[in-house]
């Protein structure tokens, strides 16, 4: 699978990823794309509107071309409000959840810990970032990985932890209670501006 290396603040900055997946960064890093016209303002057509928010939640959740454009699909496919559907299906990502219950500091660590082997789903070691995790699912961490887990928790305020999963700190476990709201979600995704340029 095709993977960027490149400068990734910068690729983020001029999409509009103002978090960064990254707790650490604050905000007053520009957010103006990057480059020497970086910060002229240039009026854009509808197609680039489109692709903008495309890139912009795309790079949010760390996935690929190809991956989005399957959760696409799969949300058309679904009966309900695909736009929804949609982020609920990136929501749901084990390394997505990972990040959302403070056991990474960035969603790429969140990703390397559960690639290296230190999750477990209801008990059974689950090693793919991208495995979808269901209502009811309990995921913890397998008893060799405590320390180093517990150590990235003590670096994140767990004060706003989302209201669709319960944490439990101390035994380092999340049960996956529901699927968010869309309210519950980032109020800056205009994810009908994503199925508009996949309906083209």
């Amino acid at each position: 699978m095709a993977r960027y290396t490149g400068p990734k603040n910068k690729l983020f900055r001029n999409w509009g990823v103002k978090d960064l997946s990254n707790r650490k960064l604050t905000s007053s890093m520009r957010q103006t794309a990057s480059g020497q016209h970086g910060a002229v303002r240039k009026k854009l057509s509808e197609y680039a509107l489109h692709l903008n928010e495309k890139q912009k939640i795309r790079l949010t959740y760390l996935v690929s071309e190809k991956q989005f454009a399957k959760y696409y699909s799969e949300a058309a496919r679904r009966k309900g409000v695909t736009g929804t559907l949609l982020l609920q299906l990136l929501e749901s990502r084990l390394d997505n959840v990972l990040f959302r219950a403070g056991f990474g500091i960035t969603r790429s660590q969140s990703r390397q810990i559960v690639n290296h082997g230190h999750v477990l789903v209801n008990g059974k070691k689950v090693d793919i970032p991208s495995y979808l995790v269901k209502a009811g699912d309990v995921i913890t961490v397998k008893s060799k990985s405590l320390a180093f887990i517990k150590s990235v928790i003590e670096s994140i305020d767990l004060a706003c932890a989302p209201a669709w999963m319960t944490i439990d700190k101390d035994a380092l476990k999340i049960t996956f209670d529901r699927l968010p709201e869309r309210e519950e979600l980032d109020p800056d995704f205009k994810e009908q501006l994503v199925i508009e340029y996949y309906s083209k």
